[in-house]
């Protein structure tokens, strides 16, 4: 009776939530940057309450400030673009803005220095174990989830600096739908990765034999495993008839397998983290699904592996 009102919770929250979702990834902008930013900010700090169950003291707030200055340099053309076109007056060029990388360098730079001047005065646990996992989670969390902003950001650029984008497009005639073209893509991801999650679930259901890794994840089979690769693959493929029509169907294919393979190691990544906090959710915020990490768990995995080879294979 417990699985079925805890699938009852899931469902109900899936319904509130997917609509949401797309519909942010729809809209682009500031509306997905917060979106993320939202996910970013409360995984990161799921993950340090779960390092306190160690007896670790991370710099929550140092780490979570930072978390959300980096997730702001994956949109940063937009907003100096923003505001320092109603400041002059004028559009900007990209040769105008500050680069993205020259803003992420400093800000880590400043992030590390500013963990180890804390760290000499502070007398709270180990210095080197408190640092290092303050700065792990900003790199795992919020930096690998700000791809995801880049990749839907990058899209209005591609098209004006990517040659063979730009020709497809001028073929297409879809210089007026680049966004659309973006807000899919990431839908996309969102979809494949949800669709992922469910076949893995129901196939391991009904078919589970065998441990797919025990000792971090008990309940997970090698068949539920591999109904989940097999439909992220459909998925992204149905993804590419419907509104994907820029990817190649060899293109469609890797995506999809990238999101069906790492996206489950994401999962037993985070799984393993618990395991090792001895906990079974990171948090109980979202009803049926435990923390925010526990949902997006896959989704921050899969983020730099999507948005690299999108940006050097795809949009190359």
């Amino acid at each position: 009776m417990h699985k079925f009102e805890n699938l009852a919770k899931r469902v109900i929250v899936a319904i509130v939530a997917i609509p949401v979702i797309i519909l942010c990834s729809l809209l682009g902008g500031y509306y997905f940057f917060a979106l993320i930013t939202l996910i970013s900010t409360m995984s990161l700090y799921e993950f340090y309450k779960l390092a306190e169950n160690k007896g670790i003291k991370p710099l929550k707030l140092v780490g979570i400030i930072t978390g959300i200055l980096i997730n702001c340099t994956f949109v940063s053309q937009r907003m100096q673009s923003d505001i320092l076109g109603k400041i002059f007056n004028t559009d900007l060029t990209l040769n105008f803005l500050y680069p993205q990388f020259q803003l992420f360098t400093i800000i880590l730079i400043e992030f590390v220095l500013l963990v180890l001047i804390v760290e000499l005065f502070r007398k709270q646990g180990s210095p080197i174990i408190n640092g290092s996992v303050t700065l792990a989670g900003v790199i795992v969390i919020s930096l690998c989830l700000s791809t995801l902003i880049g990749l839907r950001e990058s899209f209005s650029y591609a098209f004006t600096t990517q040659s063979s984008f730009s020709t497809y497009l001028l073929k297409r005639e879809y210089f007026e739908d680049v966004d659309k073209l973006s807000g899919w893509t990431i839908a996309s991801i969102f979809i494949t990765i949800w669709i992922c999650d469910t076949a893995a679930y129901f196939g391991g259901i009904r078919y589970g034999k065998h441990k797919l890794l025990k000792s971090v994840s008990p309940k997970k089979t090698w068949e539920g495993a591999g109904f989940g690769f097999v439909f992220a693959i459909l998925a992204m493929v149905i993804m590419k008839l419907v509104v994907l029509s820029y990817l190649s169907w060899v293109n469609s294919v890797i995506i999809g397998a990238l999101i069906g393979f790492f996206g489950q190691i994401g999962d037993l990544v985070e799984s393993r983290f618990k395991r090792d906090a001895k906990v079974k959710d990171s948090s109980s915020l979202i009803p049926g699904h435990g923390g925010v990490y526990d949902r997006f768990d896959s989704l921050i995995y899969i983020s730099p592996i999507v948005y690299l080879y999108i940006n050097l294979i795809v949009l190359a």
